[in-house]
């Protein structure tokens, strides 16, 4: 069995607050941890009312405090909107201060709209095409190396180096990632057409470097687990729901399960979230553990990452624990 990991959005619910909803997530990490899971990350979001992870080193920087063992990282931090020094320097402290536990991934999406990318990094130029070279700029910053006269150096830096991945929902940061000899994780969760031509495009683009001899590949998958497929169905609702809301611009907390079962959906929303959610693992364990059996056969990926939207926390780690416990995770 491979290690499964954990995404978490820090999601906040209808009838719930932000506070709540990080409360929850560090709570959740201090469960994943005990059930044997091997990492847990966070990603960036902003303008988003349905997620309150908009700061992901400042929460990586808690999580990883509560926990002892467990892998805490960013799934991913949105490079784009940063300095590549300013991500160095958060994420090299961290490392510091938790070492051989932080994973910073890295992804090229703005992560929010049009206008709060604006507001975010303070230009009218919302393209990426700086990518690849911000990422070698800032592993650079990292490496252990001397620090020479002159040159810029982030504070701490040199030596202080968490494990760097790339993500992506697309063959760009795919192909990106094997050039340069780092670990790559596919969005599959969300954007599953791509998967197999992604995977592919790593692998035979793969140059080992210094931070990665072998091909390293990571799936993040949606799963939701419960006793019976008629609860996990039920279960699922609000993210299906979610995904409609999302698509149609309407941005707001995470429907309950009733609101999502009372949603007036047309024969078209029912297409619309039937293939945005064809990729998702809905049913019981043993359902679910054949689902993952069957991604991990098909992709030989090294680790799956699990993502868990439902109303309440306790759905939430319900669903880890009857997974964990079916993949005989060592604390489950």
């Amino acid at each position: 069995m491979i290690p499964l990991s954990v995404l978490d959005l820090a999601t906040v619910a209808t009838g719930s607050t932000p506070a709540q909803a990080l409360r929850e997530t560090t709570e959740l990490a201090v469960i994943v941890e005990r059930l044997g899971y091997h990492r847990l990350w966070v990603a960036e979001h902003h303008g988003m009312a349905a997620v309150a992870s908009s700061a992901p080193s400042v929460l990586i920087a808690h999580l990883a405090d509560a926990t002892n063992t467990l892998r805490v990282g960013s799934g991913g931090v949105m490079l784009p909107n940063h300095s590549p020094l300013v991500v160095a320097e958060q994420f090299a402290t961290l490392e510091a201060l938790h070492p051989g536990r932080i994973d910073l991934g890295l992804g090229r999406a703005p992560g929010t709209d049009v206008r709060t990318a604006r507001a975010l990094r303070r230009d009218a130029d919302l393209s990426a095409n700086s990518f690849p070279d911000d990422v070698v700029e800032l592993i650079g910053y990292m490496l252990p190396r001397d620090e020479p006269t002159g040159l810029i150096f982030a504070t701490p830096g040199s030596g202080y180096l968490p494990e760097v991945w790339l993500l992506g929902s697309s063959t760009y940061s795919a192909q990106l990632a094997g050039m340069l000899g780092l670990p790559f994780s596919f969005a599959y969760h969300f954007a599953p057409d791509l998967l197999d031509a992604a995977l592919a495009l790593y692998r035979s683009s793969f140059r080992p470097s210094i931070l990665l001899e072998h091909a390293h590949t990571m799936v993040a998958v949606s799963v939701l687990c419960a006793p019976t497929s008629e609860e996990a169905k039920w279960l699922a609702g609000p993210s299906s729901l979610s995904v409609l809301l999302r698509r149609t611009g309407q941005m707001g907390l995470l429907p309950s399960p009733e609101e999502a079962a009372a949603y007036p959906y047309t024969e078209e929303d029912r297409a619309l979230i039937e293939h945005a959610t064809s990729s998702h693992l809905i049913g019981t364990a043993d359902q679910v553990h054949e689902g993952l059996v069957e991604l991990q056969r098909r992709t030989r990926a090294d680790e799956i990452m699990l993502s868990t939207r439902a109303h309440s926390l306790t759905a939430r780690i319900a669903s880890l624990s009857l997974i964990a416990q079916t993949w005989d995770l060592v604390g489950a």
